[in-house]
């Protein structure tokens, strides 16, 4: 039987790497697809998924919000974040973020959405999440939103916290902080949707059963990590919750919705539409 290709989507980043490993490495595969990696930074992804490029692909949460209409959430492969998450560094401390430039690393990240729930009149300024920390120590920018492994090496470049959106989040509610989804779009028929998701699914357990193996593949997206540094970031984002959103990752993406109608930052009510097999 022929197979249908279909392009699968996510950043070069650990936690992405490792658990995409076991498809990435033909452990993990399925009769009727064949899935074709496409591997660039998560507001480039964001970007495509608003025409709906990609059959399925990795997403920002808060991208979803602008591409509900395209795609629906996969119930596996989703970060989120238990007491910690993104952070704004700078060259020395602040008191808050007014009339700071601050440089995000795009206006459909979560973290982008986080910080406006968190802050108020600072001007963003858009740049790739990695130069984000060269902007700030060069002094182009006050400051900067950190992703991905930067959550973790600010100091190393001499910056500070100024501002820790998952402490904040974690002061807010006992839920997960919601930041990442995996999507499949959906004009693609319902039997392979459920093949797409038991993949994903298989994947990401069979990362976890060969964690090892899985992240000495994840350290090549490492950007510097150390080995033991790479697999604190993937463990920070890679756990149960990844596995399946249960009530609680349903619920916190419910919140994070929310506030986001209540706060005028979206026009309309999400629907949460989550393929759970």
């Amino acid at each position: 039987m022929s197979k249908v290709t279909m392009r699968l989507g996510h950043s070069p980043d650990p936690d992405d790497a490792f658990m995409f490993y076991g498809i990435a490495s033909g452990k993990v595969g399925s009769d009727s697809i064949e899935f074709v990696h496409v591997i660039e930074d998560i507001q480039s992804l964001n970007r495509r998924a608003l025409e709906g490029e990609l059959e399925m692909t990795a997403l920002s949460a808060h991208s979803y919000l602008h591409v509900q209409g395209r795609y629906r959430i996969l119930d596996c492969g989703a970060s989120m974040g238990e007491g910690y998450g993104p952070i704004v560094v700078s060259k020395k401390n602040l008191e808050d973020l007014r009339d700071k430039r601050v440089a995000i690393p795009g206006k459909l990240t979560t973290a982008y959405l986080l910080l406006l729930l968190y802050a108020q009149d600072f001007s963003a300024v858009e740049l790739p999440f990695d130069e984000i920390m060269d902007a700030v120590s060069d002094g182009e920018v006050d400051a900067g939103l950190l992703i991905h492994e930067g959550q973790l090496t600010y100091g190393d470049a001499g910056l500070v916290k100024a501002l820790d959106l998952g402490e904040l989040w974690a002061a807010d509610t006992p839920l997960p902080m919601p930041l990442g989804v995996n999507a499949v779009r959906r004009d693609i028929s319902e039997d392979l949707q459920n093949e797409i998701l038991r993949v994903h699914k298989e994947s990401i357990d069979y990362g976890l059963a060969h964690k090892e193996r899985a992240l000495e593949y994840a350290l090549k997206y490492g950007r510097g990590l150390s080995r033991s540094q790479c697999e604190e970031f993937v463990l920070m984002y890679v756990n149960d919750l990844t596995r399946g959103l249960g009530d609680r990752g349903r619920k916190a993406l419910e919140l994070l919705f929310e506030r986001a109608y209540e706060r005028g930052i979206i026009g309309e009510k999400a629907r949460l539409d989550i393929l759970d097999g």
